[in-house]
């Protein structure tokens, strides 16, 4: 079986060890090699091509940005950033996914047993889901799985209950997005006319990365984005974007809603998880609810949109040809709570269209 083969680019020694450790420990996983700094990488490269290189961005000699720009005119590969730039630098990391990264991860905290071990999880996805991106051959799922703490579902944080009378209360858009999401959403938001419907996104996200995103989508889109905070109202004509590590849930007061934001244990090995906001969403919103899942490495939401569909929500699912990764959508498929499947470039109209307006 076929591993996925990783190249470690940082120039901390501890780190380097530190993250041949996490993914030497998962078997569908191969550490190639490691490399202190982009020029000792690319001339690993010149014999040696791994599946995905792991880049930190701040690293003497030359940083991590302007390899990553070299990388992709010459030799194209797929990148997973893991880097503590997201804390302190976020338009580096937005300058990083529009050169060609495929993921932004927070580089580990070594020494916090709780941050390694959820760190360990999202690095071995996003690895995995990078390959997937970018790799000519498929890579398989190992047999033997790593062993991680139990994959907790939406019960966790939100119990599934019978979904509350809707009344009067206006449409609302709910999304969720994974690998490929930081475009697809400026795609989708970018569509948005001024007065469309009330949106709340989850995109998998490091925390302190998801307020610089909603901000660089706010300057460019019609819309207001901004990154939620709890008890935001739910308004038209405005996204929110659940902050990275914290779960966003969907709320009502009334005829109005609003949204919840709360801390909780991973969920479908995510936080913020999709599943947490679509099971909110049928709870609160049920049939005035419609529901997109977008590209995404995994099946987060694939459950939480089959509850949506189940109350009478409209659900769309992106298809394959137009996802970086078609995992989620394809689970969500799969799970039966899709009604219908569209390319990302007539999701927004859809959406649009199903909430009469």
């Amino acid at each position: 079986m076929r591993k996925v083969r990783v190249l470690i680019v940082d120039d901390s020694a501890v780190v380097r060890q530190t993250l041949e450790d996490i993914l030497s420990a998962d078997p569908g996983i191969e550490v190639m090699g490691t490399a202190s700094d982009p020029y000792v990488a690319a001339k690993r490269l010149k014999s040696e091509v791994p599946d995905v290189i792991t880049l930190d961005i701040e690293m003497p000699r030359m940083d991590g940005l302007t390899f990553l720009e070299k990388l992709m005119k010459q030799h194209p590969i797929p990148v997973v950033i893991c880097s503590s730039v997201a804390d302190r630098g976020t338009k580096n990391g937005l300058r990083a996914l529009e050169l060609g990264a495929v993921e932004i991860i927070t580089k580990p905290k070594v020494g916090t047993k709780k941050f390694l071990e959820e760190s360990r999880i999202r690095l071995v996805d996003k690895v995995k889901a990078a390959a997937l991106a970018g790799a000519a051959k498929p890579v398989k799922r190992p047999v033997k799985p790593l062993k991680v703490s139990p994959k907790l579902d939406a019960d966790a944080v939100i119990p599934k209950g019978k979904p509350q009378p809707v009344g009067a209360t206006e449409k609302i858009c709910l999304v969720g997005a994974s690998t490929g999401g930081t475009e697809a959403l400026r795609v989708y938001l970018e569509a948005q006319p001024v007065n469309c419907p009330a949106i709340a996104i989850v995109q998998h996200m490091p925390e302190h990365f998801t307020a610089a995103f909603a901000k660089r989508l706010n300057s460019i889109c019609q819309i207001s984005v901004k990154e939620a905070v709890d008890g935001d109202p739910m308004l038209r004509g405005q996204a929110l974007i659940a902050p990275g590590d914290k779960h966003m849930l969907l709320k009502r007061s009334g005829s109005k809603y609003y949204v919840e934001v709360k801390d909780g244990p991973l969920v479908s090995r995510h936080r913020p998880s999709v599943d947490v906001l679509f099971r909110s969403g049928a709870r609160y919103g049920g049939s005035n609810v419609v529901a997109s899942i977008m590209t995404g490495m995994g099946d987060d939401g694939a459950k939480g949109m089959k509850e949506l569909f189940d109350v009478g929500a409209y659900t769309i699912a992106q298809d394959e040809a137009s996802c970086v990764v078609f995992g989620m959508p394809q689970e969500a498929i799969k799970h039966g709570g899709v009604n219908k499947v569209l390319s990302l470039e007539k999701i927004a109209a859809e959406m649009i269209r199903a909430c009469g307006k």
